[in-house]
């Protein structure tokens, strides 16, 4: 297969590993994008603290918490430029109230129905604005909860929602701060898939600088750096951001349980168009 310098700067950007080093695992899995991955894990080439695959796209995460509900959104635009402007937020922070109100039962179905405060369908109220503003608005998700509820959104950038089984205000507004800084994938190990485990035990084994111990060494060094890994995963075994001498899972022992989370970063999994300013420059020359 031809290794295209495209696909080469995608795997550097997703592993935060060399040009070279990506190449050659590109070249070693046929260009396999998700086996280049894992084999540049392998080596110890990627970067644990890239974002993989996540490319950003502009607009705004905003939600809309009430006595009863909470709820979050994430409405895209184009540019940066319209993401501040008043008028999108607005309308982000409208179809937030919306969800919450309405509890849809998916994108589909929250387009199609009425707005509350004006009578029109949601799906017309986006159009509007698209004319108005002049770009694409795209609603792309939600989550809703029901009982006690707190959010946090850093900048419309990064949005976090929790249900817990009682209040306490300070106490969730801590652990939506925690949740939007630690980025955690599951309120506890029980939680945690048997596939992932297996996933990750594959990749560890498989690393360079163990293959030349014992197999029962092996196994237990894998296992050890596997359980470190989950507990990472895990928001009830992450130190606490604000005190870190304690886990999230000891902050909350006997005042509240965290029933579940979520957690949005703008623009996560979309991919941006890929401008080739080259060629924009001579079409308009030619032109």
């Amino acid at each position: 297969m031809n290794i295209t310098a495209q696909m080469v700067k995608e795997l550097r950007d997703k592993t935060g590993a060399g040009m070279m080093d990506a190449k050659k695992a590109l070249v070693e899995t046929d260009g396999d994008m998700e086996k280049a991955m894992e084999v540049l894990r392998q080596k110890g080439m990627a970067s644990a603290d890239k974002k993989m695959g996540r490319i950003a796209a502009e607009g705004l995460i905003a939600s809309a918490v009430s006595d009863n509900c909470g709820a979050m959104v994430e409405v895209n635009c184009e540019t940066d430029f319209v993401a501040k402007n008043e008028e999108f937020k607005e309308l982000a922070s409208g179809l937030a109230e919306a969800v919450a109100n309405e509890n849809p039962a998916d994108v589909d179905s929250f387009l199609a129905s009425t707005c509350p405060k004006c009578g029109k369908v949601i799906s017309e109220v986006i159009k509007e604005k698209i004319a108005s503003i002049g770009e694409k608005i795209t609603f792309r998700r939600f989550v809703r909860y029901e009982g006690n509820t707190a959010t946090y959104i850093h900048n419309g950038k990064i949005g976090v929602l929790i249900q817990t089984d009682k209040k306490d205000d300070e106490l969730m507004n801590d652990i939506c701060l925690h949740i939007a800084s630690s980025a955690p994938e599951f309120i506890s190990r029980e939680e945690i898939p048997q596939s992932v485990i297996d996933h990750e035990t594959e990749i560890e084994m498989g690393k360079e600088d163990l293959q030349k111990k014992p197999e029962a060494i092996r196994a237990k060094i894998v296992e050890g750096r596997v359980n470190k890994l989950m507990a990472h995963r895990c928001l009830l075994e992450q130190p606490f951001i604000k005190n870190p001498d304690m886990t999230v899972g000891q902050l909350i022992e006997g005042k509240l349980t965290i029933k579940a989370f979520t957690r949005y970063m703008l623009g996560e999994g979309i991919e941006k168009k890929q401008d080739n300013f080259a060629e924009e420059v001579m079409s308009q020359i030619k032109g």
